[in-house]
Protein backbone atom coordinates (compact mmCIF):
# COMPACT_ATOMS: atom_id res chain seq x y z
CA UNK A 1 0.00 0.00 0.00
CA UNK A 2 1.57 3.17 -1.19
CA UNK A 3 -0.37 5.76 0.11
CA UNK A 4 -0.19 7.64 3.99
CA UNK A 5 -1.58 4.35 6.26
CA UNK A 6 -4.58 5.27 8.66
CA UNK A 7 -5.84 4.55 12.25
CA UNK A 8 -8.96 5.21 13.78
CA UNK A 9 -9.45 4.06 17.67
CA UNK A 10 -13.18 4.32 18.81
CA UNK A 11 -13.94 5.09 22.51
CA UNK A 12 -16.33 5.69 24.86
CA UNK A 13 -15.33 8.82 27.26
CA UNK A 14 -12.21 10.98 27.55
CA UNK A 15 -9.40 9.04 28.92
CA UNK A 16 -10.48 5.74 27.77
CA UNK A 17 -8.12 6.33 24.78
CA UNK A 18 -5.11 6.59 27.07
CA UNK A 19 -5.79 3.53 28.98
CA UNK A 20 -6.58 1.36 26.22
CA UNK A 21 -4.18 1.29 23.02
CA UNK A 22 -2.05 4.57 23.74
CA UNK A 23 1.52 3.23 23.60
CA UNK A 24 0.08 1.49 20.15
CA UNK A 25 -1.14 4.75 19.19
CA UNK A 26 2.01 6.99 19.88
CA UNK A 27 4.64 4.70 18.50
CA UNK A 28 2.50 4.34 14.72
CA UNK A 29 2.34 8.54 14.89
CA UNK A 30 6.42 8.19 15.22
CA UNK A 31 6.05 5.64 12.01
CA UNK A 32 4.09 8.47 10.17
CA UNK A 33 0.84 6.83 10.59
CA UNK A 34 -2.03 8.62 10.83
CA UNK A 35 -3.87 8.08 14.22
CA UNK A 36 -7.52 9.49 14.96
CA UNK A 37 -9.61 9.42 18.21
CA UNK A 38 -13.16 9.16 17.78
CA UNK A 39 -14.42 9.84 21.56
CA UNK A 40 -18.31 8.66 21.59
CA UNK A 41 -19.03 11.27 24.92
CA UNK A 42 -17.75 13.77 27.11
CA UNK A 43 -17.65 12.00 29.94
CA UNK A 44 -19.69 14.35 31.73
CA UNK A 45 -21.41 11.67 34.17
CA UNK A 46 -17.92 10.31 34.78
CA UNK A 47 -17.02 10.27 38.68
CA UNK A 48 -13.84 12.74 40.05
CA UNK A 49 -11.89 9.33 41.01
CA UNK A 50 -8.51 11.55 41.57
CA UNK A 51 -9.26 12.11 45.60
CA UNK A 52 -6.57 15.56 45.05
CA UNK A 53 -9.42 16.98 42.83
CA UNK A 54 -12.30 15.18 44.69
CA UNK A 55 -14.87 17.94 46.33
CA UNK A 56 -13.67 21.03 44.48
CA UNK A 57 -16.64 22.56 43.37
CA UNK A 58 -15.55 24.38 40.14
CA UNK A 59 -14.14 20.94 39.15
CA UNK A 60 -17.50 19.41 40.06
CA UNK A 61 -19.54 22.22 37.89
CA UNK A 62 -17.53 22.22 35.05
CA UNK A 63 -17.23 18.71 34.77
CA UNK A 64 -17.79 18.41 30.78
CA UNK A 65 -15.68 21.39 30.24
CA UNK A 66 -12.72 20.14 32.57
CA UNK A 67 -12.40 16.60 30.70
CA UNK A 68 -12.81 18.96 27.51
CA UNK A 69 -9.63 20.46 28.29
CA UNK A 70 -8.10 16.85 29.71
CA UNK A 71 -8.70 15.30 26.17
CA UNK A 72 -6.61 18.15 24.63
CA UNK A 73 -3.68 17.74 26.65
CA UNK A 74 -3.49 13.79 26.12
CA UNK A 75 -4.01 14.36 22.37
CA UNK A 76 -1.28 16.46 22.64
CA UNK A 77 1.03 14.20 24.60
CA UNK A 78 -0.41 11.04 22.03
CA UNK A 79 0.30 13.06 18.98
CA UNK A 80 -3.48 12.07 17.46
CA UNK A 81 -6.20 13.87 16.10
CA UNK A 82 -9.31 13.51 18.06
CA UNK A 83 -12.87 13.97 17.26
CA UNK A 84 -15.92 14.00 19.23
CA UNK A 85 -19.02 12.21 18.18
CA UNK A 86 -21.03 14.39 20.05
CA UNK A 87 -23.28 12.14 22.67
CA UNK A 88 -24.05 12.19 26.55
CA UNK A 89 -22.43 10.12 28.72
CA UNK A 90 -24.48 7.27 30.68
CA UNK A 91 -22.98 7.28 33.80
CA UNK A 92 -21.91 4.21 35.27
CA UNK A 93 -25.75 2.59 37.15
CA UNK A 94 -24.91 0.70 40.32
CA UNK A 95 -27.19 -0.45 42.67
CA UNK A 96 -29.72 -3.66 42.83
CA UNK A 97 -31.97 -3.40 40.90
CA UNK A 98 -29.79 -1.16 38.70
CA UNK A 99 -31.82 2.56 38.04
CA UNK A 100 -32.77 3.37 34.80
CA UNK A 101 -30.06 5.03 32.59
CA UNK A 102 -30.68 8.77 31.85
CA UNK A 103 -33.14 9.93 29.65
CA UNK A 104 -30.89 11.19 26.22
CA UNK A 105 -27.62 8.97 26.84
CA UNK A 106 -25.55 7.43 24.86
CA UNK A 107 -26.88 4.15 25.76
CA UNK A 108 -30.27 4.68 24.88
CA UNK A 109 -29.52 6.23 21.01
CA UNK A 110 -30.72 3.95 18.48
CA UNK A 111 -27.42 2.03 17.35
CA UNK A 112 -28.73 2.54 13.37
CA UNK A 113 -29.31 6.56 14.29
CA UNK A 114 -25.86 6.73 16.46
CA UNK A 115 -23.68 4.97 14.33
CA UNK A 116 -24.81 8.20 11.16
CA UNK A 117 -22.13 10.01 13.36
CA UNK A 118 -19.24 7.82 13.54
CA UNK A 119 -19.85 6.70 9.61
CA UNK A 120 -19.46 9.89 8.63
CA UNK A 121 -16.07 10.21 10.12
CA UNK A 122 -15.34 7.02 8.90
CA UNK A 123 -15.76 8.25 5.65
CA UNK A 124 -14.20 12.02 5.95
CA UNK A 125 -10.87 10.34 7.81
CA UNK A 126 -10.75 6.76 5.34
CA UNK A 127 -9.13 4.76 7.98
CA UNK A 128 -7.43 1.24 6.94
CA UNK A 129 -7.78 -0.27 11.00
CA UNK A 130 -10.05 0.76 13.55
CA UNK A 131 -10.26 -0.44 17.07
CA UNK A 132 -12.73 -0.28 19.56
CA UNK A 133 -14.11 -3.10 22.32
CA UNK A 134 -15.51 -6.56 22.69
CA UNK A 135 -19.28 -6.87 22.53
CA UNK A 136 -19.05 -7.14 26.50
CA UNK A 137 -17.31 -3.15 26.17
CA UNK A 138 -14.35 -4.74 27.33
CA UNK A 139 -16.21 -4.26 31.12
CA UNK A 140 -19.99 -3.78 31.09
CA UNK A 141 -20.05 -0.34 30.98
CA UNK A 142 -23.17 1.05 28.92
CA UNK A 143 -21.41 3.49 26.95
CA UNK A 144 -18.87 0.85 26.09
CA UNK A 145 -20.65 -1.97 24.62
CA UNK A 146 -22.76 0.97 22.33
CA UNK A 147 -19.41 2.17 21.11
CA UNK A 148 -18.96 -1.95 20.23
CA UNK A 149 -22.27 -1.62 18.42
CA UNK A 150 -22.02 1.68 16.45
CA UNK A 151 -18.32 0.71 15.53
CA UNK A 152 -19.61 -2.73 14.44
CA UNK A 153 -22.49 -0.94 12.35
CA UNK A 154 -20.71 1.72 10.98
CA UNK A 155 -17.51 -0.71 9.99
CA UNK A 156 -19.83 -2.34 7.14
CA UNK A 157 -22.54 1.06 6.73
CA UNK A 158 -19.36 3.00 5.85
CA UNK A 159 -18.94 1.72 2.62
CA UNK A 160 -22.44 0.90 1.48
CA UNK A 161 -23.33 4.07 -0.72
CA UNK A 162 -27.29 3.24 0.10
CA UNK A 163 -26.24 3.69 3.64
CA UNK A 164 -26.10 6.90 5.22
CA UNK A 165 -26.18 8.84 1.25
CA UNK A 166 -25.61 12.61 3.41
CA UNK A 167 -22.55 11.03 5.24
CA UNK A 168 -20.36 11.64 2.12
CA UNK A 169 -18.46 9.02 0.00
CA UNK A 170 -18.51 5.40 0.26
CA UNK A 171 -14.94 4.28 2.28
CA UNK A 172 -14.62 0.54 3.02
CA UNK A 173 -12.07 0.24 6.22
CA UNK A 174 -10.12 -2.73 5.92
CA UNK A 175 -10.12 -4.51 9.51
CA UNK A 176 -11.20 -4.03 12.65
CA UNK A 177 -9.71 -4.68 15.97
CA UNK A 178 -10.89 -5.25 20.03
CA UNK A 179 -8.08 -4.09 21.88
CA UNK A 180 -7.29 -5.91 25.27
CA UNK A 181 -6.91 -2.93 27.49
CA UNK A 182 -5.94 -5.73 30.63
CA UNK A 183 -5.43 -9.07 29.36
CA UNK A 184 -5.54 -11.51 32.05
CA UNK A 185 -1.95 -13.03 30.98
CA UNK A 186 -0.13 -9.84 31.08
CA UNK A 187 -1.48 -9.22 34.93
CA UNK A 188 -0.45 -12.57 35.84
CA UNK A 189 2.73 -12.19 34.00
CA UNK A 190 3.21 -8.97 36.12
CA UNK A 191 1.97 -10.38 39.45
CA UNK A 192 4.24 -13.53 39.30
CA UNK A 193 7.13 -11.18 38.27
CA UNK A 194 6.83 -9.05 41.56
CA UNK A 195 5.78 -11.43 43.89
CA UNK A 196 9.06 -13.43 42.77
CA UNK A 197 11.47 -10.57 43.25
CA UNK A 198 10.14 -9.22 46.62
CA UNK A 199 7.73 -6.49 45.04
CA UNK A 200 4.27 -5.74 46.39
CA UNK A 201 1.72 -6.55 43.84
CA UNK A 202 -1.34 -4.39 43.32
CA UNK A 203 -2.68 -6.98 41.29
CA UNK A 204 -3.65 -10.28 43.36
CA UNK A 205 -7.15 -9.02 44.27
CA UNK A 206 -7.93 -8.21 40.92
CA UNK A 207 -6.86 -11.82 39.88
CA UNK A 208 -9.04 -13.62 42.71
CA UNK A 209 -12.01 -11.28 41.70
CA UNK A 210 -11.21 -12.71 37.67
CA UNK A 211 -11.13 -16.09 39.02
CA UNK A 212 -14.39 -16.00 41.18
CA UNK A 213 -16.26 -14.52 38.40
CA UNK A 214 -15.50 -17.57 35.94
CA UNK A 215 -15.46 -15.29 32.60
CA UNK A 216 -13.48 -16.87 29.63
CA UNK A 217 -10.02 -14.97 28.45
CA UNK A 218 -10.30 -13.59 25.24
CA UNK A 219 -8.25 -14.55 22.38
CA UNK A 220 -5.36 -12.08 22.02
CA UNK A 221 -3.80 -12.47 17.81
CA UNK A 222 -2.25 -9.79 17.83
CA UNK A 223 0.58 -8.28 20.12
CA UNK A 224 1.51 -4.81 19.20
CA UNK A 225 5.54 -4.08 21.20
CA UNK A 226 5.15 -0.53 21.98
CA UNK A 227 7.15 -0.97 25.01
CA UNK A 228 9.41 2.37 24.07
CA UNK A 229 6.05 4.33 24.47
CA UNK A 230 5.07 3.49 27.92
CA UNK A 231 6.14 6.45 29.00
CA UNK A 232 4.33 8.70 26.69
CA UNK A 233 1.13 6.10 27.53
CA UNK A 234 1.15 7.13 31.42
CA UNK A 235 1.38 11.20 30.66
CA UNK A 236 -1.27 10.94 28.67
CA UNK A 237 -3.10 9.34 31.01
CA UNK A 238 -2.03 11.73 33.62
CA UNK A 239 -3.52 14.56 31.35
CA UNK A 240 -6.81 13.08 32.65
CA UNK A 241 -6.15 14.35 36.33
CA UNK A 242 -10.74 13.97 37.19
CA UNK A 243 -9.96 9.83 36.63
CA UNK A 244 -6.14 9.31 37.45
CA UNK A 245 -4.00 9.98 40.31
CA UNK A 246 -0.30 10.05 39.54
CA UNK A 247 0.52 8.46 42.86
CA UNK A 248 -2.64 5.73 42.92
CA UNK A 249 -2.15 1.58 41.75
CA UNK A 250 -2.03 2.14 38.44
CA UNK A 251 1.53 3.88 38.46
CA UNK A 252 3.03 1.21 41.01
CA UNK A 253 4.55 -0.76 38.91
CA UNK A 254 7.80 0.81 37.23
CA UNK A 255 8.32 1.25 33.98
CA UNK A 256 11.10 -1.04 33.58
CA UNK A 257 9.48 -3.82 35.01
CA UNK A 258 6.19 -3.28 32.58
CA UNK A 259 8.90 -3.25 29.37
CA UNK A 260 10.46 -6.35 30.46
CA UNK A 261 7.49 -8.63 31.67
CA UNK A 262 4.78 -7.75 28.92
CA UNK A 263 6.44 -5.08 26.64
CA UNK A 264 2.77 -5.07 24.18
CA UNK A 265 -0.24 -3.73 23.69
CA UNK A 266 -2.94 -6.74 22.58
CA UNK A 267 -5.71 -6.88 20.29
CA UNK A 268 -8.17 -9.32 19.12
CA UNK A 269 -8.52 -9.26 15.25
CA UNK A 270 -12.52 -8.75 14.99
CA UNK A 271 -13.20 -8.43 10.92
CA UNK A 272 -10.07 -8.84 8.18
CA UNK A 273 -11.20 -7.77 4.46
CA UNK A 274 -7.18 -8.51 3.49
CA UNK A 275 -5.24 -11.64 4.03
CA UNK A 276 -3.20 -11.72 7.20
CA UNK A 277 -1.21 -14.40 9.24
CA UNK A 278 -2.32 -15.18 12.58
CA UNK A 279 -0.47 -14.18 15.09
CA UNK A 280 -0.24 -10.81 14.42
CA UNK A 281 2.72 -8.20 15.81
CA UNK A 282 1.25 -5.32 13.49
CA UNK A 283 -2.34 -3.76 13.25
CA UNK A 284 -1.28 -3.17 9.55
CA UNK A 285 -0.34 -6.33 8.41
CA UNK A 286 -1.66 -7.52 4.96
CA UNK A 287 -1.57 -3.65 4.15
CA UNK A 288 2.16 -2.98 4.90
CA UNK A 289 3.78 -3.33 0.90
Amino acid sequence: MSEQLRLMAVHAHPDDESSKGAATMAMYVSQGVEVLVATCTGGERGSILNPKLQGDPWVEENIHEVRRKEMDAAREILGVQQAWLGYVDSGLPEGDPLPPLPEGCFALEEVEVAAGALVKLIREFRPHVITTYDENGGYPHPDHIMTHKITMAAFEAAADPAAYPEAGEPWQPSKLYYNHGFPMGRIRALHAYLSENGHDSPYGEWIEGWEKSGRAEREITTRVECADFFEVRDKALIAHATQIDPDGPWFRVPLEIQREVWPTEDYELAKSLVDTDLPEDDLFAGLRK
